[in-house]
């Protein structure tokens, strides 16, 4: 099964992507740009009405504007200034203390953070008011206090500065703006415009730190302090903060979920307990197991108590049948009770007395005895015509191989055509967008052997050897068609420039050249810290990098700390996995596998480091190779069985007629037709253009080997004890009469069985129970008709004195007759075995006792055990043990810190002005409390059981956003109405002389919009229809980090907008890291559970789509899909056991029986640790099948033997026990042991331990618990003393 692990990077970087831009510029937003901008001249005056800095007095080196340090009194501004600050400001009226171009420059500068804020109005206006106030502010000395002062040129400039203001600012200002969201990061925007700060003081210290020449920050010093001095006559600022629970202001609940419109939304609820438990002293268990305890306790003694009241009163009944007809010539049933001893209870004599032995059989089994009869005559006297006719019509249907072939897409074994995950993939794949390609390297450090942790990684030695394993990437070349195939061909390129690849030499653009100049390690560690909006740690593909994308290894934030590196190439996907696109990329990803196996593997072992690497396609390929893998294990397997069962059908091996008495030719023959039966089923299916799988080749043979051979043993072992003196032809006759029923039962009972499976969803096990179905059913009928031919020649020959394996050699004179009569010859071994020992045995009263309570205890264990049973199938198990990937996942639950990316996907969404849509789903000022997005934030703040990590980015919201007339360098346009780009992108920024704001081409552009032109702040349907492209043809940069190109260019999709909906649309977010299967199928089922409310309550259509989501949604049934086949599969045995018995206390002990094969292999599953999966189902199913030759023939052979129920349990183990012994245990065991040297752990699992546990468990039950149940709770017998007639009626058979 492919699991995508690689997968979890893959819109890691293209959340990365949505930002690309956002800090792209030298100067991009950073607050602390934001003080820049204040000069005054003349002496200070802390006092109202007079400034602190007035005025611009130079710029750094890196032309970062410097104010005058010189106090002056404030100014009255001229109109214009006036209204324009006023509209920034509002609460800054009458002078001020800053000219035209310090506001000119505030306003530039505060246009950056806007975008990020403008969801939570009053957060963006206490975040203006702390500029407000430090730029223009009429009163600015009373606050601001000039510490240092430096020289620009001639002039002097502010280093330093005092700023003075109440930690109730503080504190009102950071919590308003704490929870407040950057949805394109799926973060919090205090990430970006704080540094992550944790309280408003480490938020004050981000802002006033001051920078070095060339990088981001303050060009002076600003020290935040609360309280100034009482001599210095200044006053803090303590400007009115508005709170983000203030509704007039209208913040939405993610950004502020203290908010009263937020108060009625149902909280998060804490993690819950899954499962009932009880704590016994210092022992905690299940609350199943204390039930399955109680109640086992309490059926034991119920038990024993009956057992002992009626073994000391003597009431228990030798026999609680009776004969139908009564006869007193007791020597004349003596005789034939002892004839019966040495033979079969079935036998007939042609030539006996009046008085037989006979058995009443149901109308279903009297047909059957009498077609058998006359059907064995005319086979053994037409062998040739049954022969060649069985075989010719075997060799017909195996013609169907000509269009045999191997299903090894994963997505087809275990999605089923129906499935909701399949379908939900369908509409992402051809609305959106298909999930991108993965390709990746992990590169870790070695566990120091002192410590026992390995160092970290962060050294130059090893960056230095990521530049030196890119340039051999970027080298590759892959032929395909005749062209080479680089990297740069087919990765993912969101500008159509550079490639995505998430790799921390990103911080170098990916250039060896820039490492010394950047500073090297301290760069990297600088940008783990500012990776947000330092420029100079920009990646090439204009992002910014997360570490925790490409680093492994490491606790919280510490990155330094990482033992990892983790370089991923996303690529192009296509929706056709047969495009000359996807053909391409398959090229390339093996040439980049045999990369890493031949070069850069060495490279990294040569730097003591450990190297795991992964494609695309790998799963796939190597899926392909498993099938080979074991190729030699299987066929040793089948080898050694088919050795063991040519000899067992032989007799008692004796030196002198060994040639002769062995069986050879005839074990080799019923092979061969089971084998045929096999390549005839697939054959069959393969001209319906049904595909075979690996479990059918490796599993189907194993199964009808089981029941081709155990039906082989009872049919051989049937002849031979038919009296020699009958013709060959008598004693086939009496042979089919007695055996062929139960081998009808069994076999019928088998097919039925499996076919009934055919009708689940699961196409792995659906493909699995057909072929089964018919392999089954066509073995069967080769086994009465070819093999019964071979049994007739195979006597013939033995008769005739020629030599086994070669027919046409005669031996004269032979001193022995291998077929002696029966009422000469001794039993073989394993008969004399079951007759003297193991049946004696079981038929001691404390033995029967013991046999029931233990395995009463073992069925109620593994009923308690199946509670513990996980579900899932874990990636290494159906992988080679020596594949590469075995390490590459070892290393990804080793050191991953991210999980797998989720898209909650929204059908139809309805932008009109009337629709309620829009507010149902975004999560900015007016949205709905319970919206969509302002769901999954809450979800997010209970991780452990919404299993998602973090709120989502929103294309819906960053469009508002950006079309507000807030974010005023954002949604613009020319005079003319066509769009208008930021003041920092072509046309307005001159990409030749590499400044902005010098251009005049944008000198006209106004906003899209005013207040006035939205309804409510909402756009209309017209305006919605028209900008919305815009939108997403937008760059990002640092004027308006909104833009949605590479963001959101395949989230939303414009076919349906002219009708005023968008038919499909996605937002993002993250499943919290997942270490095991079970956490891969609860994160899938609480997603839907989630969509599923949220759906119910918007009234509109939401799903949630991870790419793993099609992989494991079989988990999420596979329990139902279990019980319901194991259900139906013992239904039908037991349906087919009463149609044909007419007995339903028989056919309630064959279900019994099967019910507690089937409930302890599940409990040994437990034990062992197997995981529950299409697999094991099968393997359960397939138990059904084989469990049914464990007890139906002993059952039948007790159900027609006479005498009481002690007697009959001996003659049924005497007669049948022996068969199933050799013929199923024996056989299955020899080939089981060999499969524990295969080189797949999923042979090893799947197949050796099951496998061995299956036939331990059938031998167990068929030979040692059923007996026991039939001589105490057995049916009563069917065998009458009759008087032999000439005309009987067809209803009763004669033996």
């Amino acid at each position: 099964m492919k699991l995508f692990f690689g997968f979890v990077f893959t819109v890691l970087f293209q959340v990365l992507l949505v930002v690309h831009i956002n800090v792209a510029s030298a100067e991009g937003f950073n607050t602390r740009f934001l003080l820049a901008n204040n000069e005054t001249s003349g002496p200070q005056q802390h006092s109202q009405g007079y400034c602190a800095m007035y005025d611009i007095c130079g710029t750094r080196s890196d032309r970062k504007i410097l104010n005058c340090p010189f106090g002056s009194p404030s100014v009255k501004p001229d109109d214009l200034l006036s209204a324009k600050i006023q509209s920034l400001c509002p609460t800054i009226s009458g002078n001020v203390c800053c000219t035209e171009a310090q506001f000119d420059t505030l306003r530039a500068q505060v246009q950056q953070a806007i975008p990020f804020l403008v969801g939570c109005p009053a957060c963006l206006r206490n975040f203006l008011n702390l500029f407000c106030e430090l730029t223009c502010s009429p009163n600015q000395s009373q606050f601001i206090n000039v510490t240092s002062i430096a020289k620009a040129g001639n002039k002097s400039t502010v280093d330093g500065i005092d700023y003075f203001i109440t930690d109730s600012f503080g504190e009102g200002l950071y919590e308003s703006c704490k929870e407040v969201k950057f949805g394109t990061m799926n973060t919090r925007a205090m990430d970006f415009i704080g540094s992550g700060a944790k309280n408003f003081r480490g938020w004050f210290d981000f802002i006033g730190r001051q920078a070095p020449p060339g990088v981001p920050g303050s060009p002076y010093a600003i020290n935040f302090k609360p309280t100034s001095p009482e001599s210095s006559g200044m006053v803090p600022m303590n400007v009115t903060t508005y709170s983000c629970t203030d509704t007039s202001l209208g913040c939405s609940c993610g950004d502020c979920p203290a908010s009263p419109v937020c108060s009625s939304s149902t909280p998060p609820s804490a993690p819950k307990k899954s499962s009932c438990s009880v704590r016994i002293g210092s022992l905690k268990v299940k609350c199943v197991e204390v039930a399955v305890t109680v109640l086992y306790i309490v059926l034991t003694s119920m038990f024993l108590g009956w057992g002992f009241y009626h073994r000391k009163g003597g009431r228990i009944p030798v026999s609680r049948t009776r004969p139908l007809v009564n006869v007193g010539e007791s020597g004349v049933v003596r005789q034939m009770s002892k004839h019966k001893d040495e033979n079969v209870p079935m036998q007939m004599l042609e030539d006996g007395p009046q008085i037989a032995h006979g058995v009443q059989l149901s109308i279903v089994q009297g047909y059957m005895s009498k077609f058998y009869r006359r059907y064995g005559t005319w086979v053994a006297r037409n062998p040739i015509l049954v022969l060649c006719s069985s075989l010719a019509f075997v060799f017909v249907l195996c013609l169907g191989l000509i269009r045999f072939e191997v299903e090894t897409r994963p997505e087809k074994l275990w999605v089923g055509p129906g499935s909701r995950a399949a379908k939900e993939k369908e509409f992402f794949d051809h609305h959106l967008a298909p999930f991108y390609r993965i390709e990746q390297l992990i590169i870790a450090t070695l566990p120091d052997t002192v410590q026992g942790k390995p160092p970290s990684i962060i050294t130059e030695d090893n960056i230095k050897l990521l530049f030196d394993i890119q340039k051999k990437v970027d080298a590759l070349r892959a032929n395909y068609s005749g062209s080479m195939i680089s990297l740069t061909d087919i990765c993912m390129k969101p500008l159509g420039q550079d490639c995505a690849t998430q790799s921390i030499i990103q911080y170098f653009k990916m250039d060896p050249k820039n490492y010394d100049g950047l500073g090297g390690i301290e760069h990297v560690e600088y940008c783990f810290q500012h990776f947000t909006s330092a420029d100079t740690c920009m990646s090439a593909f204009k992002a910014p990098l997360d570490p925790s994308t490409s680093l492994g290894g490491f606790s919280g934030n510490n990155f330094s700390e990482a033992s990892a590196f983790i370089v991923t190439y996303p690529v192009n996907n296509a929706v056709d996995k047969e495009s000359n696109d996807t053909k391409k990329a398959v090229a390339w990803e093996k040439a980049f596998i045999q990369l890493a196996k031949d070069e850069l593997m060495s490279m990294a072992l040569s730097k003591n480091l450990s190297l795991a690497f992964s494609s695309e396609s790998s799963i796939e390929e190597e899926l392909k190779r498993e099938s080979t893998a074991d190729a030699i294990t299987i066929v040793v397997s089948y080898l050694v069985m088919f050795a063991y069962i040519s000899l067992t059908l032989g007799d008692t091996p004796r030196f002198s007629s060994i040639y002769i008495s062995s069986k050879v030719l005839l074990g080799l023959s019923g092979v061969v037709l089971v084998m045929l039966s096999v390549l005839g089923s697939v054959g069959v299916f393969s001209l319906m253009g049904v595909k075979s799988t690996l479990i059918i080749m490796e599993v189907i043979p194993f199964l009808v080997l089981a029941v081709g051979v155990d039906n082989m043993c009872i049919l051989v072992h049937a002849v031979k004890r038919q009296p020699a003196e009958l013709p060959l032809e008598g004693r086939i006759s009496n042979a089919l009469v007695e055996v062929g029923p139960s081998i009808t039962l069994a076999s019928l009972s088998e097919v039925l069985a499996f076919a009934v499976g055919s009708f689940i969803p699961m196409p792995a096990c659906r493909v699995f129970s057909m072929f089964a179905a018919l392999a089954v059913l066509l073995d069967f009928l080769l086994q009465v008709t070819a093999f019964v031919a071979l049994i007739a020649y195979d006597f013939l020959r033995a008769e005739d004195n020629r030599v086994d394996c070669f027919p046409c050699v005669k031996i004269s004179g032979a001193d022995a007759d291998p077929d002696k009569g029966a009422s000469q010859k001794k039993l073989g071994l394993l008969a004399r075995y079951m007759k003297d020992i193991h049946a004696p045995i079981l038929n001691i009263w404390g033995v029967k006792v013991f046999v029931i309570a233990v395995f009463a205890a073992f069925s109620f264990a593994s009923i308690a055990l199946c509670t513990r049973i996980e579900r899932g199938l874990e990636q290494q198990i159906v992988l080679p043990r020596n594949s590469y990937l075995q390490g590459y996942f070892d290393d990804i639950s080793k050191y991953l810190r991210i999980g797998p990316p989720l898209y909650f996907v929204v059908k139809n969404y309805n932008y009109s002005s009337e629709s309620m849509h829009t507010n149902q789903l975004c999560s900015i000022s007016q949205c709905n409390s319970d919206s969509l997005l302002n769901e999954i934030t809450r979800a997010s703040l209970v991780p452990e059981t919404s299993y998602i990590a973090k709120p989502a980015a929103s294309w819906l919201d960053d469009f508002l956003v950006w079309l507000s007339p807030e974010a005023f360098g954002c949604c613009r346009k020319f005079l003319n109405g066509s769009y208008c780009p930021p003041d920092d992108q072509p046309p307005c920024c001159s990409s030749t002389s590499g400044s902005c704001g010098l251009s005049t081409a944008c000198k006209d552009c106004t906003t899209c919009f005013r207040h006035s032109d939205l309804q409510s702040d909402r756009p209309s349907t017209e305006q919605f229809r028209e900008k919305l492209p815009w939108f997403l043809d937008s760059l990002p940069s640092s004027d308006c980090a909104k833009g949605g190109k590479g963001a959101y260019t395949s989230s939303v999709e414009l076919k349906s907008l002219e009708e005023g909906i968008v038919s499909a649309s996605s937002f993002r977010t993250y499943h919290t890291p997942l270490n095991k299967q079970a956490d891969y199928v609860d994160s899938m089922k609480a997603a839907r559970d989630f969509s599923l409310k949220v759906s119910r309550s918007l009234k509109m259509e939401i799903f949630p789509y991870a790419v793993y989501y099609m992989f494991f949604e079989q988990y999420l049934t596979i329990w139902r899909t279990a019980l319901v086949n194991l259900s139906i599969a013992i239904g039908a045995v037991f349906i087919v056991c009463f149609v044909i018995t007419c007995s339903l206390w028989t056919s309630a002990i064959i279900l019994l029986v099967l019910l507690m094969i089937v409930v302890d292999l599940m409990g040994v599953m437990a034990i062992l640790g197997i995981q529950l999966n299409a697999v094991s189902v099968v393997n359960l199913v397939m138990a059904v099948g084989i469990g049914v030759e464990f007890v139906v023939h002993i059952t039948h052979a007790f159900l027609v033997s006479s005498g009481d129920r002690n007697q009959r349990m001996k003659d049924s183990l005497t007669t049948m026990g022996a068969s199933v012994f050799s013929g199923i245990t024996l056989t299955k065991l020899v080939g089981v042991i060999v499969l524990c040297f295969s080189r797949t752990e999923v042979f090893v699992v799947y197949y050796f331990q099951m496998y061995l546990a299956l036939v331990l468990l059938g031998f167990l039950h068929g030979l040692v618990f059923l007996p026991v149940l039939l001589s105490m709770f057995g049916p009563p017998s069917r065998c009458v003393l009759i008087e032999k007639q000439e005309d009987r009626p067809s209803t009763s058979s004669q033996f």
